[in-house]
């Protein structure tokens, strides 16, 4: 019965929680999407300007609407309006007769270009239907042809002239009012001015746009008071880019248009609502505010009511419901199954999956919402992807971060165990291998495993393949000062790297060891390894202790300082997380691994140069218990400089990606890794592969920015919907880190600024590794240098050419987009501010050089100390 109870209590506030996010969300999406308050039309509407091309036609490709199309679209308008304009006449031949049948009284227009013969053409249909159509009451001869360079004021006169000589009804030409002014001699050879009053254009905003245009209108009545005008086109887009104070919009165009409707003057003058319905085809010759000007859309649903509340996406509570949804089982999941999280700590990762699938769902519908080419179709499904890839990292780090900050107690916390007395210790033999390192510092190492408090052990020190003998004799030499326990074998022309080395050692291992310890060639051993975590192996099904690396002589040198503490967070957060659910990422130092155990699963894996974690892994599917004790019992040494860390890290990737596609099939297949093991294999280089897509993105960002220079209206990619998203993203999973620094470390925030720098500043390296991994079967293993720098005059430089070399043209993209398209644009900005975010990555590779080149600052002592892990 308590059980019952138990379970029910659980499943109702997990449902209650879950429940709650998705409303709020919902909640938010209403918020941002209230409906505004704008006049209603008091009159009804005169007249459209009118295209007919349907969502998928266009001219510039030749495909053209039938008669039953244009026929559906008459039907529509004349039930709004009675009066039309069109623009062309050999490209649409029937619409005339069309909107004739519907009693629609039509503002007929050719259109005029270069090409003299189609101009010839199109003047001469214009002529016979106007002659033969009662219901045509009017002509335009060309539609912004000068504004548009096709023709010359005199070029347009000599047409002007010809049909006002062949036709008895009014003749006019279609230009905004500018062009009227600039050439007042067109106002002599037609009979009434069409002008178009588009504000949008010239950047005003939309509250005072319906005044701004019948001032515009006045300016023009007072130039040529003698002349009717009539406005061909009046409108505002619903999509587009902004340009200065002008922000397209639905609300803004449904506020334009109901103002207009409104205003008592509109009564009074002839006009043409721009337009009738959207054309996604307009995007390839004006940019793609073009497609958005339609009081319907291509699919002809009215886009806003004439009357009422406006609301700024129609569709929002769809998606919001969608969102909610989509989400409501994963939340329900995750609020289920974290029992041991605190109910705060449940509703920050159910809200942070709910923000994730809300910007999905935002990045899925907008197809739905605009007008895309196959173009942009491309550059949408690119930041899909980031988005993606930035939400799934950001779960698995919010993951992280909530058990650290959330959990009430570490189930599988272990601890340094009280040791066996000597006669029941068992035999350990402890393998080193070096390879060109330096030898004062591997007898360090030597010195310190001699000094063991633990009676039952050997050490092989296993150099591999160095070739100068002043380099292996020292050591050769401390190993017979040290007796018999200390072995030394020089390994020339071996194989298989540093798993290679091991391998051998396993088979001159003293056939009485339980355990084999690996030990890196710069570590220096705490005297009680051994005799504290030997005890943990009395458990028959352990395979593996792991202790954390942990770093000396880093405290004087601004560089170190950032490698120790930088490191220092995967062995205080993230090994914590992993430990819980025996998940461990072994690391090749400070390991203990039972002998049979690692002779079981077939030794050291030469075909990885990540031989450790691949060992533990294998260990893991085989069933072994793996265990993490965060105690220090050895320190090494850091990196020496910015470009051994970044070979460490390349190695580091390009053998996760070995890893990860030789052993997918048991992370998704059928094997003995239960479900939590299989999340944490598979989101643990989530990082790292969201480092790669950082590079991809960053290079398609440039080819972008390319396209936008170069084909500005071809290139118009609405980025708004998912750029604030993506910002928002890296800013809360940037948070995130120094937060946990913080709470779980006692790290000073100049500590805590450098660890982040490194770890940004390595995402190149990373990335390089990541692909290569995924591309090539084979790596070189290549030891991390930790005693040197690089030496000689571009020294400095070498290291990040590649990093600096993306800065530049980043930057470079960044300052031209400002000079040809202008600050004020949000568009713009936007599209900037994702390019300043790819550059954040190569400025702190330059950060990590400069801070290599520091030099040392001698201190009594480092004012960093851990905090107990928790």
């Amino acid at each position: 019965m308590k059980n019952a109870a138990s379970l029910t209590y659980r499943l109702a506030l997990a449902f209650a929680i879950a429940a709650l996010v998705a409303l709020a969300q919902y909640w938010l999406w209403q918020q941002f999407n209230r409906g505004s308050e704008v006049a209603g039309a008091t009159q009804s509407i005169k007249g459209f300007a009118y295209n007919g091309f349907q969502r998928d036609q266009s001219p510039l490709l030749g495909t053209y609407p039938t008669d039953a199309q244009l026929g559906s679209d008459l039907d529509l308008l004349a039930s709004a309006a009675d009066n039309l304009r069109t623009y062309g006449v050999t490209d649409l031949p029937s619409l005339l007769a069309i909107a004739g049948e519907r009693d629609l009284l039509v503002t007929a227009g050719a259109w005029l270009d270069r090409d003299k013969e189609k101009n010839d053409r199109e003047i001469d249909a214009l002529v016979e239907a106007a002659r033969k159509m009662r219901h045509v009451e009017r002509v335009m001869i060309g539609n912004e042809s000068i504004l548009r360079g096709d023709l010359s004021p005199e070029e347009l006169i000599v047409y002007l002239d010809r049909a006002r000589k062949e036709l008895r009804k009014p003749v006019s030409s279609a230009e905004p009012w500018h062009v009227w002014l600039k050439y007042p001699e067109l106002a002599k050879h037609v009979d009434y001015i069409t002008v178009h009053l588009l504000p949008y254009h010239e950047g005003v905003p939309v509250e005072a746009a319906v005044n701004y245009a019948f001032e515009r209108y006045d300016e023009l009545a007072k130039t040529f008071p003698k002349k009717k005008i009539v406005v061909g086109e009046i409108g505002w887009p619903s999509k587009g880019p902004v340009i200065g104070a002008a922000v397209p919009s639905l609300d803004n165009e449904a506020r334009f248009i109901r103002e207009f409707l409104a205003n008592p003057r509109t009564a009074r003058i002839d006009y043409f609502l721009m337009e009738a319905i959207d054309q996604p085809w307009k995007v390839e010759i004006e940019g793609w505010a073009g497609a958005y000007w339609g009081m319907f859309n291509a699919d002809r649903q009215p886009k806003f009511a004439l009357e009422g509340l406006v609301q700024r996406d129609p569709h929002w509570s769809k998606k919001a419901s969608n969102a909610g949804v989509l989400a409501l089982l994963p939340m329900f999941l995750i609020a289920f199954f974290l029992t041991d999280w605190s109910i705060a700590g449940r509703i920050f990762l159910a809200g942070m999956i709910q923000a994730c699938v809300s910007t999905l769902i935002v990045g899925l519908n907008v197809p739905v919402d605009y007008y895309l080419t196959q173009r942009d179709l491309i550059g949408l499904g690119m930041l899909i992807a980031a988005t993606g890839m930035t939400a799934a990292v950001l779960l698995s780090h919010g993951f992280e971060f909530g058990e650290m900050l959330f959990k009430d107690k570490w189930r599988r916390r272990f601890m340094p165990l009280p040791p066996h007395a000597p006669d029941e210790q068992p035999f350990v033999s402890i393998h080193l291998a070096c390879h060109n390192e330096p030898p004062e510092m591997v007898i360090a190492t030597i010195d310190s495993l001699a000094a063991l408090n633990y009676a039952n052990f050997e050490v092989l020190i296993l150099d591999n393949n160095t070739k100068d003998d002043a380099l292996w004799k020292p050591l050769e030499k401390r190993c017979a000062e040290l007796g018999p326990r200390f072995r030394f074998f020089h390994l020339m022309n071996w194989p298989g790297f540093k798993a290679g080395a091991l391998n051998y050692g396993l088979k001159v291992t003293d056939p009485r060891a339980e355990v084999v310890g690996v030990v890196d060639a710069d570590y220096v051993v705490d005297p009680e390894w051994l005799s504290c975590l030997i005890p943990h192996f009395d458990k028959p099904d352990v395979a593996v202790v792991q202790a954390p690396q942990a770093h000396r002589d880093w405290e004087t040198q601004p560089f170190r300082r950032m490698c120790n503490w930088e490191f220092d967070g995967f062995f205080r957060i993230g090994m914590h997380h992993r430990n819980e659910r025996n998940a461990l990422i072994q690391h090749g130092t400070m390991t203990l691994v039972r002998r049979l155990a690692l002779e079981e699963v077939g030794g050291w894996s030469e075909w990885c140069i990540c031989e450790d974690t691949e060992l533990g892994l294998r260990l893991i599917e085989k069933g072994y218990d793996t265990r993490y004790v965060d105690h220090i019992l050895g320190r090494g040494l850091t990196p020496s400089d910015f470009a051994a860390i970044k070979s460490q890290r390349f190695r580091w990737a390009f053998g996760a990606m070995q890893i990860l596609k030789n052993h997918l099939p048991h992370m998704v297949g059928r094997s003995t890794l239960n479900l939590a093991q299989r999340y944490h294999f598979l989101t643990g280089w989530f990082a790292w592969l969201g480092d790669a897509l950082q590079l991809v993105f960053a290079f398609g960002s440039l080819i972008w920015t390319l396209g936008i220079l170069a084909f500005p209206k071809a290139f118009g990619l609405p980025v708004t919907a998912l750029a604030f998203p993506i910002l928002g993203f890296m800013a809360f999973k940037a948070a995130l880190g120094p937060i946990l620094y913080r709470r779980t470390m006692d790290c000073p925030w100049r500590d805590i600024l450098g660890a982040s720098i490194l770890s940004v500043g390595l995402a190149h390296s990373i990335a390089r590794g990541v692909f290569a991994g995924l591309a090539k079967k084979k790596g070189e293993f290549v030891v991390t240098p930790k005693g040197w720098k690089a030496k000689g005059a571009l020294a400095f430089f070498g290291p990040i050419r590649e990093e600096i070399g993306m800065l530049l043209a980043l930057i470079l993209g960044a300052v031209s987009l400002v000079m040809t398209r202008g600050a004020d644009n949000l568009e713009t900005q936007l599209w900037v501010g994702i390019l300043c975010l790819q550059c954040i990555p190569y400025v702190a590779s330059i950060a990590c050089q400069v801070a290599a080149y520091m030099p040392d600052r001698q201190t009594a002592e480092s004012d960093c100390k851990l905090q107990p892990a928790h």
